[in-house]
């Protein structure tokens, strides 16, 4: 069978805006080549990329590749994302070059291409993601393993906006909580969870794709086999009491779920907010503030911002 890969050349900023356009458009895997996400990799992480190096490091380019089959590509499909991408200069995105390009290939190299840029990723004192087809054993004490498999659609722990989710993580459970993830994705946030400790997990996300992904990986961890996962938009009509709350989304979306994250946290329960690129920051702590949140904490990595608040003020 042959594949199209379409891929757009982007700027970072836009990573998450443009993977959702090709998921939406009926991707069957999104992978990306985002040269920042390799700055700072040492020798043996760099072992594990199958890629030009030289070319990927030569440039500040960022490639989102999307993969359909023949059958599903057609001049109106490509027309439809082209108009998305335009559109997202409604929302001040930086877009960098912001072009489509299509380029066809073939079964093997299809089930392959997506692999090239996942690599073992220790990503705060305890976690290390670890890519689901990679051999890898625990170099120090105390490290938490977690399979990961992004089922070419989701990350695998790599990038800034989920090392700081699982920062926070780390920082704020201490055993026995309930958790909410929303717009769980791959369920890495959902898992690191479980493994540092909380109790009762709940995961959502509107797509069904990123639930199915979630489950195949939960069942990838024993540890995490209660996770439960369910489509449901946000938090709109949950009712379930918790200590913490997480969301790695846009920050578009972020601001339109103060109210409801406030109806399900506990009091004194703490909210993470990551996915948040440098100029949208404000608006998102405004959001919540006005709805009864205090900020707490203000982690940064590059441009993007993860934000801790409590429900009330601590003190």
């Amino acid at each position: 069978m042959e594949w199209i890969e379409a891929t757009v050349k982007t700027h970072t900023e836009s990573v998450e805006a443009i993977s959702e356009i090709l998921i939406a458009a009926g991707s069957k895997g999104v992978s990306i080549e985002d040269p920042a996400d390799f700055f700072q990799l040492n020798e043996e992480q760099l072992q594990w990329l199958k890629v030009n190096q030289s070319e990927l490091f030569s440039n500040e380019d960022v490639f989102v590749k999307a993969y359909f089959t023949e059958e599903e590509w057609n001049d109106q499909l490509q027309a439809d994302i082209l108009q998305k991408l335009e559109a997202l200069k409604e929302f001040g995105l930086e877009l960098g070059k912001n072009t489509l390009e299509i380029s066809q290939m073939g079964q093997s190299d299809w089930a392959d291409a997506w692999k090239a840029y996942y690599f073992p990723v220790r990503v705060s004192r305890y976690l290390t993601i670890v890519p689901s087809w990679i051999d890898y054993k625990a170099s120090q004490e105390h490290e938490i393993i977690i399979k990961l498999d992004p089922g070419m659609a989701f990350g695998t722990g790599t990038h800034p906006t989920t090392q700081l989710s699982l920062m926070a993580l780390e920082q704020l459970v201490r055993g026995g909580e309930t958790i909410l993830d929303v717009g769980t994705g791959s369920g890495v946030l959902s898992i690191a969870a479980k493994a540092l400790g909380v109790c009762d997990s709940y995961a959502f996300d509107i797509d069904e794709l990123a639930t199915r992904v979630s489950k195949e990986n939960i069942s990838l961890n024993e540890f995490a086999s209660d996770i439960k996962i369910s489509e449901n938009n946000l938090l709109e009509g949950i009712d379930l009491p918790a200590d913490i709350i997480i969301a790695n989304i846009l920050a578009e979306i972020l601001v339109k779920m103060p109210q409801d994250a406030y109806r399900n946290l506990k009091d004194k329960g703490h909210l993470i907010l990551s996915g948040i690129i440098d100029s949208k920051k404000d608006s998102v702590v405004d959001a919540y503030v006005e709805h009864g949140f205090y900020l707490k904490q203000s982690m940064q990595l590059g441009d993007w911002n993860c934000l801790i608040f409590t429900k009330g003020n601590e003190d």
